[in-house]
């Protein structure tokens, strides 16, 4: 079955909506006429791949969905998305790699945008071993929380994490409609066992939480983390725009010295 791509105006309409702009907005941030841009979202006018440019440097779109957002108007897609393993990616690795060495004793992972896991670093499996019950059976982080069978058990904190989680994936979903393997994601995520009904809706003026300290605990040992989250600027290549590297810290100076003891 060939897969239907949504009109281009259909997807301009929904990435406007999602940024909270009027037409209006839009085409005064963009230097066209209001007219112009209704036309375009109604099939009116074709837009030309430069204006197409033009509108998601203004709506701040991701490389995967400007790729969509092309396609939809009849032009190739303009960045490509590469393995990591490649020989041109070896910068991004080598990057990659200083950083999780540099988070030594504390744990830092790496993520795709379908929350996948890529790579950690050493903290990361000594500290987390001490968690799980067993070998996990997702590489992926959100399975993992959601799971119950997996670290969900050791989360003191767990509804406030997974609802902050949640309200991530609810955004990512909204912000590119046409991307159904994120679709799909959120559904497999909200059927897991004890799963608020409320978390099935998105909340748009509820903001995510500037700050969230996660606290683990299995038996007598308790961590406590807050995270960071570190990008590539100005990337060209899909995979690289959307790895993310999540740094984890200690939230208290015992969390600090236990991390110390446990990866030595």
């Amino acid at each position: 079955m060939n897969e239907i791509v949504p009109h281009v105006g259909t997807l301009l309409r929904e990435w406007r909506t999602t940024r909270r702009l009027s037409q209006l907005d839009l085409a005064l941030e963009a230097g066209i006429s209001a007219r112009h841009l209704s036309y375009v979202e109604t099939g009116k006018a074709r837009p030309s791949r430069d204006m197409i440019s033009l509108l998601a440097d203004v709506l701040e779109m991701p490389l995967r969905e400007r790729n969509a957002l092309l396609t939809a108007a009849g032009f190739a897609a303009r960045y490509r998305e590469t393995t990591l393993s490649t020989p041109e990616m070896a910068p991004v690795r080598q990057a990659v790699d200083y950083i999780l060495a540099h988070q030594d004793p504390y744990p830092a992972l790496v993520m795709n945008r379908y929350w996948d896991l890529l790579a950690v670093n050493s903290s990361f499996t000594r500290l987390f071993s001490k968690f799980m019950p067993g070998p996990s059976r997702h590489a992926n982080v959100l399975r993992q929380v959601f799971d119950p069978a997996e670290i969900r058990g050791a989360i003191v904190n767990w509804e406030e994490m997974a609802e902050d989680l949640i309200r991530h994936l609810h955004n990512q979903v909204a912000a590119a409609p046409s991307d159904r393997k994120s679709r799909a994601l959120l559904d497999e995520i909200l059927a897991y066992p004890g799963v608020p009904e409320g978390w099935r809706r998105r909340q748009p003026g509820q903001a995510t939480l500037p700050l969230l300290t996660c606290i683990f605990k299995r038996d007598d040992l308790e961590l406590r983390f807050f995270s960071t989250f570190t990008t590539f600027g100005t990337p060209w290549d899909v995979t690289v725009d959307e790895l993310r590297i999540e740094c984890m810290f200690p939230a208290d100076q015992k969390t600090a010295e236990l991390c110390r003891t446990i990866t030595d």
